[in-house]
């Protein structure tokens, strides 16, 4: 280091100059003079020690742009152009390329609708085979139900399963009599679609009133109707309760060869209009065989010309007693 030349330098607190060969570039007031190229041949080596170094002519021919990494590159990855681009057009040559050949259009457009159109019909006929509507036709139900009035009828209410075909199985009980009802047959009170006996192309619907075993009598003097003795509370009944030339009627028990006798059927039913004095049924001297019935009514939706939903009139025909109790 060098003293200042003069007291005043040195009195205006600026610090002492070295004495070494002053620098040749100063970064805050020179420009940069390093000439193009040798500032192209650093290719940044100054600011990496590991930059990569271009390849020599030789090692090119192995399709290298940069030298490896270190002597201890592995040899397999020296693989020259060439003989990269052969293997690729070989492969090109022989191998199979299979492409997923995309479906036309209208192909699947008509495969879509034929599925559609499947569905529809499988739910049309399995509700059909289930529920089927029906319209009221007369007054012999009134006032349960009215002239042009729209019901539907559950057919499978009163379905069967013959259990025959399990008596195989263990703890399964054998020895069945025949079909069994799988929710319960028809009762007393049930409002029934049926295909008339005296005209099978024609439908009645109309209320059971006796089952299969039970004596129907009905009372000339008040109309009162009994059944097995037990006179019947029926408030849904229109006027009064006549009949004709017989006022007692015996149903044949079930499976009996009396039944098939009288109804042509396993088991018969005796059934009525709501309007006693407007209905032809079961009072004219014939029964209903069980394999006429179509269905019990669900509900109502449509009456007067416009919607209405209702549970059908279905009734429990009880005792009076135990009814007005």
């Amino acid at each position: 280091m060098a003293e200042f030349d003069d007291n005043e330098g040195a009195g205006s607190g600026w610090m002492r100059r070295d004495e070494e060969t002053p620098r040749s570039f100063d970064p805050l007031f020179d420009p940069w003079d390093e000439r193009e190229d040798e500032l192209s041949s650093r290719a940044h080596d100054d600011l990496f020690d590991f930059a990569p170094v271009e390849a020599t002519e030789e090692e090119a021919e192995w399709g290298w742009a940069y030298r490896p990494a270190g002597d201890g590159y592995p040899d397999r990855h020296r693989v020259p152009y060439e003989e990269r681009l052969t293997e690729l057009q070989r492969r090109l040559r022989t191998d199979t390329i299979v492409l997923p050949r995309p479906e036309r259009r209208w192909a699947v457009t008509a495969r879509e609708l034929a599925e559609t159109l499947l569905l529809a019909l499988l739910i049309f006929f399995a509700v059909r085979a289930s529920f089927q509507n029906f319209k009221v036709e007369g007054a012999s139900m009134e006032p349960s139900l009215e002239n042009g009035e729209y019901v539907i009828v559950n057919k499978l209410s009163y379905a069967q399963l013959d259990s025959g075909f399990l008596d195989w199985l263990p703890f399964v009980g054998g020895g069945s009599d025949g079909p069994e009802y799988l929710w319960g047959s028809p009762d007393r009170g049930d409002v029934i679609v049926f295909a008339a006996p005296t005209s099978t192309s024609r439908d009645f619907i109309k209320r059971i009133i006796g089952v299969p075993g039970d004596e129907v009598l009905i009372n000339e003097t008040n109309g009162e109707v009994s059944i097995n003795t037990v006179v019947l509370f029926e408030p849904y009944i229109q006027g009064t309760t006549a009949c004709g030339s017989a006022c007692r009627f015996e149903i044949p028990l079930a499976g009996s060869q009396e039944s098939f006798d009288t109804c042509g059927s396993s088991e018969c039913y005796f059934v009525m209009g709501d309007n006693r004095q407007n209905s032809s049924d079961s009072r004219q001297g014939w029964l209903v065989p069980r394999e006429n019935i179509i269905g019990k009514t669900l509900i109502t939706y449509w009456n007067d010309g416009g919607p209405e939903i209702s549970l059908a009139p279905n009734h429990s025909v009880g005792e009076a007693e135990e009814a007005r109790d």
